[in-house]
């Protein structure tokens, strides 16, 4: 059956330059190509620099005008997120946008960061806390708008505070819950430490629902030698308009979020249809683990990991 495709509208971004993590294919891909779309000059950090032109290539094709360019960063390195932060400094232009989206999602035995870190948490909560950290000073001359990209997996599960990195009982879909609440309580802890500072760096957070993404298709790196069940279902759902989105519809609250004079400082935006897995972008009530005390000890927890390379 055809449906009405969603859309929203982007405001004229001419003059903001833009970071999009995980951007070489997929919702990161198209939060890319909206941005440039809409006038922004918008810089793609990829660990897969072959990806990474396909994706440059993708957005040309669509856009010949946009200003579009990759730097290398793999946010499972410490020493890499570093390294971009120095590149990007070097070049000392303000950020007026970064959307945190990058991930890692259940890899089926435990894997670790560079670092020694359990890779979803190291990857998706850590290597993004690094990068703001090493982007503040562009992120401040740009009054930027921040949006770290969660999961409704941030809806369940917990901080494994006795075993941050599952050394003991890996379980890696809860390892993935924990890295998405992690991530979720720094975005919130990003804009409470902004207003306190006088950064003037909006902070907020955004899901995509679910859609047929690669975070569960086959990725040799992660050990997965073919897409998970649940992405056949998904996929499935999605190609009959049952229910879930798609990778267009799952893209649209992170660009609310990151670029709607309408979206606010510190509140969570996610699709509007039936249990918030599809449909177009609104605010959203805030999952009840991110509406707690743990932010500021997370973040201090966060800052002694990757130490010296922060705040």
């Amino acid at each position: 059956m055809p449906r009405t495709p969603i859309e929203i509208t982007i405001p004229d971004l001419s003059g903001q330059r833009a970071v999009v993590t995980g951007a070489s294919d997929g919702i990161g891909l198209g939060i890319a190509s909206r941005l440039a779309a809409a006038g922004a000059e918008v810089l793609l950090p990829v660990r897969d620099q072959r990806k990474g032109e396909a994706a440059i290539a993708t957005i040309l094709q669509k856009h010949p005008t946009a200003h579009v360019s990759l730097r290398e960063l793999d946010l499972s390195s410490l020493a890499s997120v570093a390294a971009l932060g120095k590149t990007l400094r070097a070049e000392d232009r303000p950020i007026h946008i970064l959307v945190n989206n990058a991930g890692v999602m259940t890899p089926p035995d435990r894997q670790t960061t560079a670092d020694g870190f359990e890779l979803q948490f190291g990857t998706n909560h850590l290597g993004h806390f690094a990068l703001a950290a090493h982007l503040l000073p562009l992120l401040i001359d740009g009054q930027a708008r921040v949006t770290s990209q969660i999961s409704i997996a941030a809806n369940s599960g917990s901080i494994n505070w006795d075993d941050l990195q599952w050394e003991h009982s890996y379980d890696g879909m809860k390892a993935y819950s924990q890295s998405k609440i992690a991530f979720g309580l720094f975005g919130l802890e990003l804009d409470r430490r902004s207003q306190a500072n006088g950064w003037n760096i909006t902070s907020n957070l955004a899901h995509p629902g679910i859609a047929p993404t690669n975070l569960l298709a086959a990725r040799a790196e992660l050990g997965r030698d073919k897409e998970t069940v649940g992405r056949r279902v998904i996929r499935v759902l999605s190609d009959r308009r049952i229910l879930v989105g798609t990778v267009d519809t799952a893209q649209l609250p992170a660009l609310f979020a990151a670029t709607s004079p309408d979206a606010e400082r510190g509140k969570f935006y996610g699709p509007r249809g039936i249990g918030h897995v599809g449909g177009g972008p609104g605010e959203q009530k805030l999952y009840s683990r991110l509406r707690d005390t743990e932010a500021a000890r997370i973040w201090r927890v966060s800052e002694g990991l990757t130490t010296p390379f922060t705040w």
